[in-house]
């Protein structure tokens, strides 16, 4: 169907036509040797705009993670993490089945956890418990609906963990969203966490990747396990030329995101039998409660698709809707007028 419109996650988009020119011409090596030039400065660019002194370029966001996971931790240990976070729900048990470590979910508002609760959940040392290694936090946060975690919530969370002696990694697939959200440096954001990644290729449009920053014998620690994971890469200097073109061109337009998906919000909030927690569509995410509709969000998510509409359940009451740069006002208008059509003929 040519004219689809696709809603469900700003994974889909496509590379922008600088990043297919700078693609095409970029110098390359064999990064497993450390010898591509274009790795190397997008590794460079990477931890300079997060504050970091290293940087480490991944095929992926969840094996980034893992490898962040495996150079925080050793086996047996603890990881704290909030109940919905990307880590803990979405990358297919990664935490045990690579790092054998036990992972102690935690409740939150909004993807943010509170850091009494934080406190509370760290254990003594004692024969019978495995030492808490890690804290785990995501910002934006995918399954909350994009929500944003300050710099000062950062901080807070940041400061329980380390004065019991845990490390803190940031899920920061989209911290560049929540950065142009609250108006600030994205640096501010990563400077609590000993380690952050963010995504490449979610709303600043690369077609693959993510980095990895931290100090630097963290990331040399990282490497180690990215190999082992199966992530070095030859010239990946081909993909890498458009990252730099991300971090150079594509981060300040993620407001217009914010501002479709807000567009976007407003009007599925008047649909009927369809709810929105307007308060929390804060970046480019709209979560949308269908269980006052009557049918489930697979169905309708069945139904919008076969008219043209691509959006993603993510379970039973609730669709998922995703703004990102290839898709604009007009196409959200039509998305309402067709799920309007479906909710109100059957």
């Amino acid at each position: 169907m040519a004219d689809v419109i696709d809603f469900r996650s700003d994974t889909v988009t496509q590379p922008t036509p600088a990043m297919r020119r700078a693609m095409a011409a970029a110098e390359v090596g064999d990064d497993v040797y450390g010898e591509d030039p274009t790795v190397r400065r997008l590794e460079e660019v990477a931890a300079e705009r997060l504050g970091k002194e290293a940087g480490l370029f991944f095929p992926s966001g969840t094996m980034a993670n893992q490898a962040a996971v495996l150079a925080h931790t050793r086996r047996g240990d603890e990881v704290l993490l909030e109940e919905e976070s990307h880590i803990y729900y979405y990358e297919v048990g990664g935490v045990a089945l690579w790092a054998a470590c036990q992972v102690r979910p935690l409740p939150s508002r909004r993807g943010v956890l509170d850091p009494a609760v934080v406190e509370a959940a760290i254990r003594p040392a004692n024969i019978h418990f495995p030492p808490p290694r890690l804290l785990c936090l995501e910002n934006t946060h995918n399954r909350w609906g994009g929500t944003v975690m300050t710099a000062e919530q950062t901080a807070a969370l940041a400061e329980v963990a380390h004065r019991h002696g845990l490390k803190v990694h940031l899920d920061g697939a989209r911290i560049f969203n929540a950065a142009v959200a609250l108006g600030i440096p994205a640096d501010r954001l990563a400077a609590p966490a000993d380690s952050v990644m963010f995504s490449l290729s979610k709303g600043l449009g690369c077609p693959v990747g993510s980095l990895l920053v931290g100090d630097r014998d963290f990331i040399a620690e990282a490497r180690r396990y990215r190999k082992a994971l199966g992530g070095g890469m030859r010239q990946a200097g081909i993909l890498a030329a458009a990252g730099l073109v991300a971090l150079d061109e594509m981060i300040d337009r993620l407001a217009d995101d914010h501002a479709l998906a807000r567009r976007l919000a407003e009007g599925l909030a008047n649909l009927p039998g369809v709810h929105v927690d307007l308060e929390a569509v804060q970046t480019n995410i709209v979560m949308a409660d269908v269980a006052a509709t009557g049918r489930t969000a697979y169905e309708l998510a069945g139904a919008l698709a076969a008219a043209g509409v691509k959006v993603n359940a993510v379970d039973a009451r609730r669709l998922r809707w995703v703004t990102h740069k290839d898709v604009g006002p007009a196409d959200a208008d039509r998305a309402l007028a067709i799920f309007h059509r479906i909710l109100t003929e059957g």
